[in-house]
């Protein structure tokens, strides 16, 4: 499967006698998966059904979901609202304002909230609810392509990044043959100018010292770890899936490896590839937050 976005937007419509169902899904990035509903309150029972069928094609992502039922106003199956509802209210807040002396003033589409619903017959929530279900289905097609779209864009942007970081890469491990010569001959020569300032320097010791510092100074253990890192992001861009999480492990260690290659070279060149190197992983990480 390719590489999909965890930001998206999605809506399904699906028609029925004389009423509409509309569903709307958004989805950004999530550390996990979480979904909030706003559905009718007689289609509460709906959301653990709908919920199930998101996480089942979604592995990541923080999702809102909104759904409605639109009926045309010459419907017969209109939810009338419920005037025993309505009087109720309107006696205990009108008792409520008298006593607190408080001013009260009420407009009729104040009543037109879930709350002063008559019951609706079972036939029609029955109905109410296979729109809903056939909305939300179109719905997540809709999203999950263009959460595919998305991630085709992001992948392009990471495999930029990436092209960027292997030139910087390379730029080092080329100068790596030459990195260690270097440290070696300006040892030498300073050795041979405390030779002279210290007749009694011992030595085999100071030798052992500069072999001793010269192995902390080589770099090719990192080179190789950030080769099989380099690798191993080059697959997972190509297979997709879930890929986030190990795209963003796998940047972690390569910052890591470009940190250490950073602290043993001294070399100015080095360096500056080294600030560019970590430019493009910051890049990478923060494209990489996006991916499901």
């Amino acid at each position: 499967m390719a590489i999909q976005s965890m930001t998206g937007f999605g809506r399904g419509e699906a028609n029925g006698p004389n009423m509409l169902a509309v569903v709307e899904i958004k989805s950004v990035n999530h550390r996990y998966k979480e979904v909030r509903f706003r559905m009718p309150g007689h289609h509460s029972a709906l959301e653990m059904e709908l919920r199930e069928l998101l996480f089942s094609k979604f592995k990541r992502g923080s999702f809102d979901v909104w759904g409605t039922i639109k009926t045309s106003s010459d419907s017969t199956n209109t939810i009338a609202l419920d005037h025993k509802k309505i009087e109720s209210f309107l006696r205990t807040i009108k008792q409520i304002a008298q006593q607190e002396k408080l001013p009260l003033e009420i407009r009729p589409g104040d009543f037109l909230r879930q709350d002063f619903y008559q019951e609706s017959s079972e036939d029609l929530v029955l109905t109410e609810a296979d729109l809903l279900r056939e909305a939300f289905n179109k719905a997540m097609n809709v999203l999950e392509d263009g959460r595919l779209k998305e991630g085709l864009k992001l992948k392009v942007v990471l495999q930029n990044h990436l092209s960027e970081f292997t030139r910087e890469f390379h730029s080092i491990e080329q100068q790596a043959g030459t990195f260690r010569p270097k440290i070696e001959e300006r040892l030498r020569n300073r050795f041979k100018e405390f030779s002279k300032e210290l007749a009694s320097i011992d030595t085999p010791r100071f030798l052992q010292e500069i072999v001793y510092y010269l192995e902390k100074l080589d770099i090719s253990e990192e080179i190789n770890r950030l080769h099989s890192h380099l690798k191993k992001i080059t697959g997972l861009l190509d297979k997709g899936d879930e890929a986030g999480r190990q795209i963003d492990f796998l940047v972690q260690e390569m910052n890591r490896e470009t940190n250490t290659i950073g602290s043993k070279s001294g070399e100015i060149l080095i360096s500056d590839h080294i600030i560019g190197m970590k430019g493009q992983l910051e890049k990478m990480r923060e494209q990489g937050l996006n991916i499901e």
